[in-house]
Formats: C-alpha cells, structure tokens, sequence
C-alpha cells in the first residue's frame, strides 16, 4: 500500500472510531457530562465530512484553508476540555474550582497574546493567522502534556482514579500531544521528513482515540468524595473569602488578586 493510501485509510478509520465513541457517550448519557468533549468528537466527524470532499476535488489550496478552520475550531474546543477535565478533577472542592477556573481564564489570554506578539516581532512570516494558530497549537499541546503530567503526580493526594473518563480524556490528549511536539522538534532539526510526520501523527492520534473508546466502554459513574490534603487547600482558601462573597463563586475575587498584582508590576516596571 502506498504511503497516500495508507494516510487515507488512518483518516476514514479515525473518522469510525470517532463515530463509535460519541455514539458510547451519548448511549451512556456522559455526554452531558463532558458536553465540551462530546462536542469536540461531533466536530471532528463533520469536519472531516467536509474536509474530505475538498481533499479530493476542491484543490490543495482550497484544503489548506479548510484545515485551518479546523484547527482554530479544534483549538478554541481543546480549551474547553481542558476546563472541563479541571473541573471534573476538582469537582469536590469549590475554592480550589474556581482559583483554577481564574488561573486558566488568564493562561488562555496569555497564549493568546504570546502568539500575537511573536507575530508583530517576525514580520516575515507571510501569513499572521496561520502561524498565529500554530503557535497557539503548540501552546495547548503543551499544556495537554502538563495536564497529565498533573493527573499522575497528584491522582493520590486528590484521589483522582485513572479509572475516570476524565483522566482518560487527559492520557489520549497527552499520547498525541506528545507526539506531535516530538515530531515536530525533530523534523524543525531535519531528522525526519513530512511524510513520517503525517504517519506518526495520524498513528499516535489514534491510539488517543483508542484510549478514548476504552475509557467510554469501561467508564463507572461516581462521585468523588473529599479527601484531607486538597479540603485543607480548599478551606484554607475558603478563609481568605471576603463575608460579603460568602456562597458566591470565589472568581471575582480571584481575578481581583489577580488584576491587583498585574497593576503592581506595571507600576514597579514604570
């Protein structure tokens, strides 16, 4: 089989896996709990019925525009799934929620503007929008690894079991996200080419989704009880609550930390 052939059938087979596990979701009701993952699923099979089509007799420019459409839509969904598997995680804990919702709300922002800046300083990049979305690609990517790193450095101390689907939501994620910036360091220092890319791309985004239908097939609804460690953080930040926020979302307050510290940097560096 030719490598065009073999590229092929890794993107209609990934289209049928991605069919079998939204279709799990959906039987098993879990996507109503993972609302942004499920979405995500749905948006990869309708994008390749799209994409496909104009694969084979729109054009290679015209396929190259579609691409990147969806890869910005991917983008903006992977940051949606990477809140939900945060707060899945710390569902029990209600200050640590939404310390970590306000956190990812300002790291969203500054992958936004760290591409925006690179952009302006390399003014001989010929298209701003498609190397924006790259650079704000391998950011997620990036942080896709990191939240599984996370996962299995605190699985215990928050008694996260990697029985979860949110957990394995995070591995397939962190299986292909390592991959790609793996293969894209060594093709940048020419040790492989485009077509070695293309396969370990296609190969290892498959083994997510595998990694996906397993946890969809195996996945046991329950609650997370609360454990000692992480209800002291929680506790511990629920103190520091002003009393008229009492029973309010805590994020305001975080995002007024927040801005207040900016500000003072800003001044210190004026």
């Amino acid at each position: 089989m030719s490598s065009p052939r073999l590229l092929m059938a890794l993107w209609i087979s990934q289209t049928i896996i991605q069919v079998a596990i939204a279709a799990i979701l959906y039987r098993r009701k879990l996507n109503k709990e993972f609302p942004a993952f499920f979405t995500y699923i749905v948006a990869q099979v309708v994008i390749f019925c799209v994409q496909l089509p104009v694969f084979e007799f729109g054009g290679a420019t015209l396929y190259f525009d579609a691409y990147w459409v969806g890869a910005a839509l991917n983008i903006f969904l992977a940051f949606r799934i990477i809140h939900e598997i945060f707060l899945d995680v710390f569902k029990p804990y209600h200050a640590l929620k939404d310390l970590g919702a306000a956190l990812f709300k300002w790291a969203a922002i500054i992958m936004v503007l760290l591409s925006v800046a690179l952009i302006m300083v390399s003014p001989s990049w010929e298209d701003p929008v498609r190397t924006s979305i790259l650079i704000v690609q391998r950011c997620v990517r990036v942080v896709q690894c990191g939240l599984v790193i996370f996962l299995l450095a605190f699985s215990s101390t928050l008694a996260v079991s990697w029985r979860r689907l949110s957990f394995g939501i995070a591995l397939g994620f962190g299986i292909f996200s390592a991959s790609e910036l793996l293969t894209t360091a060594l093709f940048s220092g020419g040790r492989i080419r485009t077509p070695t890319v293309q396969l370990a791309a296609m190969t290892t985004y498959i083994v997510g989704m595998l990694v996906w239908l397993f946890y969809g097939l195996v996945n046991r609804r329950r609650e997370m009880v609360p454990v000692l460690v992480p209800q002291r953080w929680d506790e511990a930040l629920m103190e520091i609550q002003p009393a008229e926020a009492e029973g309010d979302s805590l994020i305001p307050m975080f995002e007024h930390m927040v801005d207040q510290a900016l500000s003072k940097t800003g001044n210190s560096q004026a």
